[in-house]
């Protein structure tokens, strides 16, 4: 067993010329299930695809060191929303990061998801650009930003990607990249469970739906518009369960937000395979000299036993990215 690639010189070890996918990541590369981009690199890795991961990009060499990838950029914020790793709850700069090596802060962007596809966008041009993670699910639709005291539009459309994965996405990340491999153009990949796309107006074709009030309509800091922002997220609630939810869309502008149906939860013969795959469970080696990676303190010898949650409580975020559907790994597994 060994990581994956995080660098030119250890993808070359490899005996790879290019990788297939380069996940990019706000966090250190920390290759433990409790990270979402160690279970989406591994699953990936487990379907037959070459997988590089660029973690934490400072510099346009960064993200040029594996050359450009034969399928596309998969991108994440890392494992928590880039904001609240910067700031406290009182909008104070913290001083730590605990998903970065030594615990310094300062190594990842705010708003990290679309400081990268930016940037990709400007090295690679018209690449498949597909981003994830909970930076990108929980910021799907048009949604109250708690650190500009706005609505901000879909982070779809200000990362300018072509596929959002909202929930856990071992499904949608195999398909994704199944079928561009396959040969077919990123453009025609709408019809995949658990993803988001935005197209021209003028160019999308009606299909029974769940229409959200537009972003014009919910930014407005007026009673109407504040009655229209909450009926946009009851339907996106009502709409989140993976057994009945419908596709949902959103205008703005001149652009819709399309959402695919959720994708259904995994089995639990698929749980028990996702955490099953070899992960090395650590940090990468690079980051011995600087301490370590602190986060992996809390949860390196965890086990994780079910996925989902029924609560939905005012608070949490798990039962909107995770789904209500409780799926339970077997006894045998978890062992």
């Amino acid at each position: 067993m060994s990581f994956l690639p995080l660098n030119k010189k250890e993808m070359l070890e490899r005996g790879w010329d290019t990788p297939d996918i380069v996940c990019v990541t706000g966090d250190a590369y920390v290759d433990h299930p409790s990270f979402g981009i160690a279970i989406i690199s591994r699953v990936l890795e487990a379907a037959g695809f070459k997988i590089c991961i660029c973690s934490q990009p400072q510099c346009d060499a960064d993200y040029m060191q594996f050359g450009r990838p034969r399928l596309a950029f998969f991108v994440s914020g890392g494992n928590i929303d880039s904001m609240v790793a910067h700031y406290t709850a009182a909008k104070r700069k913290r001083s730590n990061d605990y998903y970065t090596a030594g615990g310094k802060a300062g190594k990842r962007p705010d708003r990290a998801t679309e400081v990268y596809c930016k940037n990709i966008r400007r090295l690679y041009g018209d690449i498949p650009l597909c981003i994830g993670g909970l930076e990108a699910s929980l910021r799907r639709f048009a949604h109250y930003d708690y650190w500009d005291d706005r609505v901000r539009p879909s982070i779809l459309i200000e990362c300018d990607a072509d596929l959002l994965m909202f929930g856990m996405g071992e499904h949608s990340c195999v398909e994704i990249a199944r079928r561009l491999d396959d040969g077919e153009h990123i453009s025609m990949l709408t019809d995949i469970r658990g993803t988001s796309y935005s197209v021209k107006t003028s160019e999308y074709t009606y299909r029974p739906c769940e229409e959200c009030p537009s972003f014009e309509q919910v930014k407005e800091n007026t009673p109407a518009g504040k009655a229209a922002y909450a009926k946009s997220c009851r339907i996106q609630q009502d709409e989140s369960d993976a057994f009945r939810g419908k596709t949902v869309i959103q205008r703005h502008g001149d652009r819709i937000v399309v959402q695919s149906p959720p994708a259904l939860p995994l089995s639990q013969e698929e749980l028990d395979a996702v955490y099953e795959l070899p992960y090395m469970r650590n940090y990468h080696p690079s980051y011995e000299a600087q301490g370590g990676v602190p986060a992996i303190e809390e949860v390196k010898f965890s086990i994780t036993h079910v996925r989902g949650c029924f609560g939905a409580c005012n608070f949490c975020s798990i039962a909107y990215h995770q789904g209500r559907y409780i799926t339970c790994r077997s006894e045998e597994s978890v062992i």
